[in-house]
C-alpha cells in the first residue's frame, strides 16, 4: 500500500475516439449483507459466447484499448443464473464469464461492473463490441477469470432494471461470482477466494458497494475482497443529480430521466408523469426507458437539457430533495465512507464532462478520513468513455501489484 496520504498521479496518453453510451447512474449504497440462500447464484444455463486466440483478443481490443498486455486466448460464456431483484424476490440475471486459456487450475477472479446501460442488449454478455465485453476480454487475456454481470433486468435477465438499487446491485454481482465459480468448476478449474473488483461509471460506486459487502464477510461464505479499482463514478449522487437538474453535465436530461423513471418504479417519486415531465414528452418518457429502446432512439425523442424535459417544480425537488428521495440518496452519497483493508486505486479523467473529477476526490477523501490510503489517478484529458479505456491497462498493472501483497 501507499502512504496514508492520498496520492494523485497525473497520467497522459493518446486520445481514444468513439464510444458506446455509458449514462451514469447511482450505483447504490450500503444495504445490509446479502442473504445467501441455496438458490442464489445457481446456474440456469451456459452458452459459449466466444472462443478467441490471444491474437484474436488483441485484434478485438486494437483501436479501443491498449492490447500490449494480452498473453492468452480466452473462452467466454453467456451465463444465466438465479439472484434476487430490488424487492428481494427471486429472479434470474445474466452475465459474461470469461476464462483464460492458460492451463492454470487456480485463477484469480475479477468482478467487472458496468456503467449505466439503457438498452438491455448493450451489455457484455450480448454486445461483443461493448466496452464491457472488451474489458472482460482484456482481464481474462492476462490470466484472470472474469465475472461481468449484466445486473438485474438487463441482458437476458427477467423484469425491469432496478437502476442503482443497493440490494439488487450486490445480489447480481455476488451471485454472479457464485455462478462463475460453478462454470469454472465445470471446466475443471477453481476460483481463488480473493476477488479484484473494478467498474466504470455506475460501476464505480457499485465497486465500492460490492467491495464493502465482500469485506464484511456476510455477502458470501467463500469469496473475499482482494482489491478495488473504481473508474469515473458518481460517488456523491446528490450532487450529481443536482448538477443534472441544473444542466451542468453532458446529456443531463437523459441521465436524469433514466434516474427518475427507475426510482419512481422502486420508490414512488411521483403520481403521474405529467407532474414531472413537460408536454409533449410526459406520455412517452416511461416507455422509452423500458430496456428495449436504444440510446439513440431515446436521444432522438427527448431533449438533452433537463430544463426542456422536466417541470421547474420537479427540478427544484431534485436540487433540494426531501422525503423518500432524500432518504434514498443519502446512503448513495456514502459508498466510499468505509475503510477497505485492501489496496484501492481510484481512476478518473479530468476531461470528463459527464461525471466531474470532483467525484473522485470526494471518494478519496471519504476513504482517507476512515483511515484508508487510496491512490487517486488522473488518466488525462479524456471524456467519460475515453477515461475507462485509458484506465483499464493501468488497472491490470494495479491488480498485478496488489496480488503480490496477498
Amino acid at each position: 500500500m501507499t502512504s496514508r496520504r492520498t496520492k494523485i498521479r497525473i497520467l497522459a496518453g493518446a486520445a481514444v475516439l468513439g464510444s458506446v453510451s455509458a449514462l451514469v447512474a447511482p450505483a447504490s449504497a450500503a444495504a445490509g449483507p446479502h442473504s445467501e440462500r441455496a438458490q442464489d447464484g445457481a446456474v440456469v444455463s451456459v452458452e459459449q459466447a466466444a472462443d478467441l486466440t490471444a491474437q484474436e483478443v488483441a485484434a478485438e481490443l486494437r483501436g479501443n484499448i491498449d492490447s500490449s498486455q494480452v498473453r492468452y486466448g480466452v473462452t467466454a460464456y453467456r451465463v444465466i443464473y438465479r439472484t434476487t431483484d430490488s424487492a428481494g424476490v427471486p429472479t434470474t440475471a445474466s452475465q459474461l464469464v470469461v476464462l483464460p486459456k492458460n492451463g492454470t487450475l487456480h485463477l484469480t477472479t475479477v468482478s467487472w461492473l458496468h456503467g449505466t446501460t439503457v438498452y438491455r442488449k448493450d451489455v457484455a454478455s450480448e454486445n461483443p463490441k461493448s466496452n464491457d465485453r472488451l474489458a472482460a476480454l482484456l482481464f481474462a487475456s492476462t490470466g484472470r477469470a472474469v465475472s461481468a454481470p449484466d445486473y438485474v433486468g438487463l441482458g437476458s435477465g427477467e423484469g425491469f432494471h432496478p437502476y442503482g438499487d443497493p440490494r439488487a446491485t450486490i445480489a447480481a454481482s455476488v451471485d454472479g461470482l457464485r455462478a462463475a465459480r460453478t462454470v469454472a468448476h465445470r471446466n475443471g478449474r477453481e476460483l481463488k477466494r480473493k476477488v479484484q473488483v473494478s467498474g466504470f461509471s455506475q460501476g464505480g460506486p457499485a465497486t465500492m458497494l460490492v467491495g464493502r459487502a465482500l469485506q464484511q464477510g456476510g455477502a458470501d461464505r467463500y469469496f473475499r475482497l482482494g482489491a478495488l479499482a473504481p473508474v469515473s463514478g458518481p460517488y456523491d449522487l446528490s450532487a450529481f443529480e443536482a448538477a443534472a437538474a441544473d444542466d451542468k453535465i453532458a446529456k443531463s436530461g437523459i441521465y436524469l430521466a433514466y434516474f427518475v423513471t427507475a426510482w419512481n418504479k422502486m420508490y414512488g417519486l411521483y403520481t403521474s408523469p405529467g407532474d414531472v415531465f413537460r408536454s409533449p414528452y410526459a406520455s412517452d418518457v416511461e416507455g422509452l426507458f423500458d430496456g428495449y429502446h436504444t440510446t439513440k432512439q431515446i436521444v432522438d425523442k427527448l431533449p438533452a437539457a433537463s430544463e426542456d424535459l422536466f417541470t421547474e417544480g420537479f427540478l427544484n425537488k431534485i436540487r433540494k430533495p426531501d422525503g423518500v428521495l432524500k432518504d434514498k440518496l443519502r446512503p448513495m452519497d456514502n459508498t466510499c465512507d468505509w475503510r477497505p483493508n485492501v489496496p484501492v486505486e481510484i481512476y478518473h479523467g479530468r476531461g470528463d464532462k459527464d461525471v466531474d473529477f470532483s467525484h473522485a476526490t470526494y471518494c478519496a477523501d471519504q476513504l482517507t478520513r476512515n483511515g484508508a490510503a487510496p491512490r487517486l489517478t488522473d488518466v488525462g484529458d479524456y471524456d467519460h468513455n475515453g477515461s475507462v479505456r485509458q484506465a483499464l491497462p493501468r488497472i491490470v498493472r494495479f491488480f498485478e501489484e496488489s496480488a503480490k501483497t496477498d
